[in-house]
């Protein structure tokens, strides 16, 4: 006969009630509260891969139909460049067939003659960009304030017939020419341009910045090109016509 002992450990004992069971999103919440920091760093590694990618394939990037490199010791007016931009592409053609004509002027400038360190720094990596911009023929025109100076350094700028200059010949004013001399330049209305300094306001004629600028064209060495260079070509016949040196 079972002692009382052995009747109370073979007794039916109902479950503990733990209520109901949770649902999964109470479970993806409570997964979430200790595992968030992980889920953030998964993002933002997914997000900037991403975009990098992105970047590098051009995808939602507007491709320019033209590129003007502008090489000078002082900035051009963000007012000028954006005017600059409008009267050129009313003038070229949708070269790479995305429905809109599109030009892009890349700044060089430079302030080499400057003992301040920061003047240094900018025109050090001024001098970089311009490099790449050579090296990955990005530009075809080159807006240019001392061309001689340019060509001595460069030897870039393109004969009369397109070709590329001897190897001695730094002559860059004979492959150039001035913007007041350019009859369809001439003609362009940049207006006016307006930019802040030191807290001050100024304004100013953008037609009085670029008229002694001078405009020149590059030339390719081995099998180095720009893009649609067939357009490129026919919209410097459109700048030059009626020019003279």
């Amino acid at each position: 006969m079972p002692s009382e002992y052995a009747k109370w450990l073979q007794r039916d004992v109902a479950p503990e009630d733990k209520g109901p069971e949770p649902g999964k999103w109470a479970k993806f919440c409570t997964w979430m509260r200790y595992n968030w920091g992980v889920v953030l760093c998964i993002a933002i590694v997914v997000g900037v891969g991403g975009s990098l990618l992105c970047s590098a394939l051009g995808v939602g990037q507007v491709k320019p139909d033209y590129q003007v490199a502008y090489v000078g010791t002082d900035e051009l007016p963000e007012d000028t460049v954006d005017a600059l931009c409008d009267a050129l592409e009313q003038l070229g053609s949708d070269l790479n067939g995305d429905g809109q004509v599109v030009v892009q002027v890349n700044q060089y400038y430079t302030t080499s003659d400057t003992e301040d360190e920061t003047g240094a720094m900018t025109a050090y990596a001024s001098e970089v960009s311009l490099i790449a911009d050579i090296n990955d023929c990005e530009s075809y025109f080159f807006l240019v304030e001392d061309p001689d100076d340019f060509q001595t350094k460069y030897q870039l700028l393109a004969t009369e017939d397109g070709g590329c200059p001897e190897d001695t010949d730094t002559d860059g004013l004979g492959k150039v020419y001035q913007w007041a001399n350019c009859p369809v330049l001439a003609g362009i209305d940049l207006g006016e341009y307006t930019i802040s300094l030191m807290g001050e306001t100024a304004t100013g004629d953008s037609n009085e910045l670029v008229q002694t600028l001078y405009l020149g064209r590059r030339c390719f060495y081995l099998e180095d090109t720009v893009e649609n260079l067939e357009g490129c070509e026919a919209l410097w016949e459109v700048l030059t016509e009626g020019a003279v040196r």
